[in-house]
């Protein structure tokens, strides 16, 4: 049985609302799921009062439940993944600092194939 980490969209049109939950894979988009990890509010609110000004969006999970479901093997979907990595759950498949690095991998391995075929 192979498990995803998805969201499920509720809210109303241009007010959308997703619950993180696990799925079984073959699944349809609004059939039940097996456990309800969170929430997540793409709208951002105003901040509380002594905070910055910033608007945040919300995002509240049980990271107990969600460890033991990475750990279990569930596999996030690609915006599951993101959320999952803001709160720190999960490496970030794309940053910055990475893609830099891979970067200069490649030109340094490009450097050196084309100075062996001289």
């Amino acid at each position: 049985m192979v498990l995803k980490i998805r969201l499920a969209r509720f809210g109303k049109r241009n007010a959308p609302f997703y619950n993180i939950v696990v799925a079984q894979a073959r699944t349809a988009r609004n059939s039940l799921p097996l456990e309800v990890l969170g929430t997540y509010d793409p709208i951002p609110r105003p901040a509380p009062p002594p905070g910055d000004g910033k608007p945040i969006k919300e995002i509240k999970l049980d990271t107990a439940r969600a460890k033991y479901w990475l750990g279990v093997g569930a596999q996030p979907s690609a915006p599951a993944w993101r959320l999952l990595s803001m709160i720190g759950l999960m490496e970030p498949k794309y940053s910055i600092q990475k893609m830099q690095q891979t970067e200069a991998e490649q030109r340094a391995t490009r450097g050196a194939d084309t100075s062996e075929g001289r």
